[in-house]
Formats: C-alpha cells, sequence, structure tokens
C-alpha cells in the first residue's frame, strides 16, 4: 500500500521545510470511551480559557479495476512495504511511523502549518491511520497555541472483500478529525460560534481537495505494483 498526506487529514497543508527545527510540546495521550469517535487524542496541557471545537469527516471512494494482482492483496501489505506517495512531504520514522509536513492554510489572518506523526495499523481489508501527535507552524500566534488544543484523527483505508472475484472492485477512505483549542485572547471578541464555524469549514475543505487526491496516487501505485514495479516511486510533488 502507500501513504500520503492527503491522508492524514489536516492538510491537512505548505512546507517549504523538510525537517523544521520547532521544539515540540510535551503530548499526553488518552483513549476515547466514544466508540464512535477516534481512538486516541492528543492532547496538550491548557488552561480554563474559553475554548472552540472543530470536526470533519468525509468518506471518498473509488472504483478500482484489477490488474495481474489483486486490489486486496496489495491492501494486505505491511507497513513496512508501503510506498511513501509524496516524498516532499512524508518521511517515515519507522515501518508503521510517518511524519507528515501538510499544507498551509489560512485561518482569518493567521497562517497555520501543522506537521503530524502518524501510525499505521494493519487491519485485514487494508488499514487505519491514526495521529500521535501534532505540531502547528505558522503565525506566531498560532505557534503559540501547541500547548493549547487537544487533536484526534483516524483515517481506515480499506476495500470492499465481498466481491473478491470481481473485475472492478471499491476502495474507500473514511477520514475524520476534531480539534478543540483555547481561543486566543485577541478571536475572544468573536462569538464562539462564528470561530467553529470558520475552523470547520476550513477542515471539511481541505478534507475536500485531499481525499481525492489522496486515492487518486493510491490507485496509481496499485497499478505500479500489480505489473511488478519494484522502485514504487512517490508520485507527489508537494503541490496540491
Amino acid at each position: 500500500m502507500a501513504l500520503s498526506s492527503s491522508s492524514m487529514q489536516w492538510c491537512f497543508i505548505s512546507f517549504k521545510l523538510k525537517n523544521p527545527r520547532i521544539s515540540s510540546p510535551t503530548f499526553r495521550v488518552r483513549s476515547l470511551s466514544d466508540s464512535s469517535k477516534p481512538s486516541v487524542r492528543i492532547s496538550a496541557d491548557s488552561s480554563a480559557s474559553p475554548r472552540a471545537r472543530f470536526v470533519a469527516r468525509r468518506r471518498e471512494s473509488v472504483s478500482v479495476r484489477q490488474l495481474q494482482r489483486p486490489l486486496s492483496e496489495y491492501m494486505s501489505l505491511p507497513a513496512s512495504q508501503y510506498s511513501v506517495l509524496d516524498a516532499e512531504r512524508i518521511e517515515r520514522v519507522d515501518e508503521s511511523t510517518f511524519r507528515c509536513y501538510v499544507y498551509r492554510m489560512k485561518f482569518f489572518a493567521f497562517e497555520v502549518c501543522p506537521v503530524l506523526l502518524v501510525k499505521v495499523e494493519e487491519q485485514p481489508n487494508g488499514c487505519c491511520i491514526k495521529l500521535l501527535s501534532c505540531k502547528l507552524e505558522g503565525s506566531p500566534i498560532v505557534v503559540a497555541q501547541n500547548d493549547k488544543f487537544d487533536a484526534s484523527m483516524e483515517n481506515k483505508v480499506t476495500c470492499d472483500t465481498t466481491k473478491r472475484d470481481s473485475a472492478v472492485q471499491q476502495l474507500t477512505s473514511d477520514a475524520v478529525i476534531e480539534v478543540s483549542i483555547e481561543v486566543p485572547f485577541p478571536f475572544q471578541a468573536i462569538p464562539k460560534q462564528a470561530i467553529e464555524s470558520t475552523g470547520t469549514q476550513v477542515l471539511e475543505r481541505i478534507l475536500g481537495i485531499m481525499l481525492p487526491r489522496f486515492m487518486a496516487q493510491l490507485v496509481k501505485d496499485y497499478q505500479a505494483w500489480a505489473a511488478g514495479d519494484t522502485s514504487r516511486q512517490a508520485l507527489g510533488t508537494g503541490q496540491i
């Protein structure tokens, strides 16, 4: 299989630096009891200031024509054999962990550039990509929020195994992101509903751009793998 910054769902945003030298905040990780939400939440220390919550969900499916090697076999590859689809934005940390330099976005007048650390969990018919940590780069007021937000993300990438013999199979990416952030003082005069609406719209727009791109790259990587291409070169160039 393959991994792309598009699949991380914050992009979730543009990095010119491959290895930013910014100290990371200290995060604590806790499980969520509600199974309808992502199974891991990254939480940073914060005060009792007002908080805003952004949630975005998107499901993207594509039809894939099976080639010499079946799609289900491709989706069952161990994470150690994943192709990094966009080498400009993805670094392999170890066999199942990746650092993702995602795309630049605007939130009101400020620039936000998340850097994600994600882990890939192999599943019978695909994989689940989960957020381990998130660091914000960009405008100074954005960087100052690194100890004042919670974030969770999960992207399940699966193929339909009920029709293994079918010439065309369905490939699906199902993503959800949730962010809870302490409202910075300069924003506290803005109604909370307006802040949450804007943040959610930004995440939804990015998911709407990035998931289709990720799926298109995934299909191309499957085609290369099915044809016996062992190089599996990165397909992305870092551009949207």
